[in-house]
């Protein structure tokens, strides 16, 4: 009896100390909107930058437009993806260079992968992204196109903002369930 007491409360004990570290590996939604829009944006760049001299050379202008549109509607979202890295890699500030690089990285790596058909398939994206109108529009985009992102990680629970939340009940999980992040996807076939 001793033993699975002494078991029990270690568990109980592991489980306290594991729940601050779980917590910070989960997206808020304001987090997981800046994911997708920062990877729309990453994908984009790479795409101008390979099909430049492919035979699309106008889609760096078109992306040059494109930052220009959403320069100030990149700003909340860069400032989510600093925020989720402050929060979750604290100890490694370079983490968020990391996470940009390899995202790059995997998304010139799928365009590799579909060879000569990235650049026609890809090339409609950029429109489809300039007649957008916020960041959530662009977010909702990325999604819908199915753009690689490397962020798998699941929402949040939300916080109750009801007077039950006030008086210290606990809130509900969020049944925002993560977007699982392909690690191999053809870049542009499902765009």
């Amino acid at each position: 009896m001793r033993t699975s007491t002494a078991r029990l409360l270690l568990a109980g004990l592991a489980a306290g100390f594991a729940g601050p570290a779980i917590a910070q590996a989960c997206l808020t939604s304001a987090e997981r909107t800046a994911f997708e829009v920062r990877a729309l944006q990453s994908q984009l760049q790479v795409a101008a930058l390979l099909c430049r001299d492919n035979g699309y050379p106008q889609l760096e202008g078109e992306y040059r437009t494109f930052v220009q549109k959403f320069q100030s509607e990149f700003q909340a979202p860069a400032r989510n993806v600093q925020a989720h890295f402050r929060r979750t890699e604290a100890r490694n500030p370079r983490a968020i260079d990391a996470y940009i690089t390899n995202l790059a990285n995997a998304q010139q790596q799928d365009a590799s992968r579909s060879g000569t058909h990235f650049c026609p398939l890809v090339a409609p994206l950029f429109r489809a992204a300039l007649a957008q109108n916020s960041a959530s529009d662009l977010a909702q985009m990325a999604v819908e196109r199915n753009i690689l992102n490397l962020q798998d990680v699941p929402a949040c629970p939300e916080r109750a903002t009801t007077p039950a939340a006030a008086r210290g009940s606990r809130a509900a999980p969020s049944r925002t369930p993560a977007r699982p992040a392909a690690s191999n996807r053809s870049a542009a076939a499902t765009r």
